[in-house]
């Protein structure tokens, strides 16, 4: 190599260095689009509208929610994966997109890890099977009994295929060796209204979308997933107590465009951080089953890669495949 390519080459990493200092320092200068790859109503689309306004105070521009649903939630991680990277574009990434979804799939639209730079884990929590009043099993151990009598005859409903609900369904078939058939829909909000209007008897949901629901006696809960009961219904067994060792929690979290300046994802993690931490929306979001979480971008990018390896091993055990 030359002695001016190598000249040619220091003074464009600095120019890149210093165009990107430039970029930080003046962010934010216009509104940043916060996409949700989900359809509104679902527990994706409460967690991100309850952070949107306060971090809208914090970073001092407007935090716009933009619903992008469809393939699972791979349109709206797609559109973020390929949008500029200058911290104007964020996604609320969930369990399905960037854990499960590699195994579940021969290809996808973008990488998890290669495609995405992490901000930070902002939230978990299990998901709840709800039920319609007019499902003659009342509670967790007469809905086996029934589903046992009435193999192939019970559907459940989920927010997709490979989504949480649709793998947590499967792994409850295998274990309680029942067979309830696969019902997806393109995001939780048309299935609750059908739940709710008894076209559908059962769902597999995040509770945020179907709480209310259950709390106004529309629906019934009769169990939860995660490996202990949630404060938010410490009244509803989990899985766990009839099948020891079962556990399928939901978990979220913002990612940018890969190539983000690594300021701007500072700034991003540190007020996403307090958005979560503002009182009423930490209040709200423990009321729908939210447990907030938090991490450097480093702590949740490395959570990424050890989930992808956990759910390759469930999705190969469970049979789970894409419809």
């Amino acid at each position: 190599m030359s002695a001016t390519i190598r000249q040619l080459l220091v003074i464009g990493a600095a120019l890149f260095a210093a165009t990107t200092a430039a970029m930080a320092q003046n962010y934010p200068s216009r509104p940043v689009r916060f996409v949700v790859p989900y359809a509104p109503g679902g527990s994706t689309d409460t967690l991100a509208r309850s952070m949107a306004i306060k971090l809208s105070e914090l970073l001092g521009q407007q935090v716009v929610v933009d619903n992008r649903p469809g393939a699972n939630g791979d349109i709206g991680m797609t559109i973020v994966a390929r949008a500029p990277a200058d911290g104007y574009t964020i996604v609320l990434g969930y369990i399905a997109n960037l854990g499960i979804g590699p195994s579940l799939y021969d290809k996808m639209p973008y990488d998890p890890v290669k495609d995405f730079a992490s901000i930070t884990q902002v939230a978990g929590a299990s998901n709840i099977f709800v039920t319609h009043p007019s499902l003659p099993a009342k509670n967790f151990k007469e809905f086996i009994a029934y589903t046992k009598a009435n193999p192939k005859k019970v559907s459940f409903a989920t927010a997709g295929v490979a989504s949480v609900g649709h793998l947590t369904g499967e792994l409850l078939n295998d274990m309680a060796g029942i067979d309830m058939l696969h019902v997806p829909y393109k995001g939780s909000g048309q299935a609750i209204t059908d739940l709710v209007g008894g076209h559908i008897k059962v769902m597999i949901s995040g509770m945020a979308s179907t709480l209310p629901h259950v709390r106004s006696g529309k629906l019934n809960g009769i169990v939860t997933t995660g490996i202990k009961r949630t404060p938010a219904t410490p009244d509803i067994p989990t899985i766990a107590e009839t099948y020891p060792g079962f556990e399928s929690s939901s978990w979220f979290g913002v990612l940018a465009p890969a190539g983000t300046p690594k300021p701007i994802v500072t700034r991003l993690n540190a007020d996403i951080h307090k958005s979560l931490q503002d009182a009423a929306v930490a209040k709200r979001l423990a009321a729908v089953g939210f447990e907030i979480t938090y991490g450097t971008p480093e702590e949740f990018a490395a959570y990424i890669k050890s989930e992808i390896k956990k759910w390759a091993k469930v999705v190969k055990a469970s049979g789970a495949k894409p419809d």
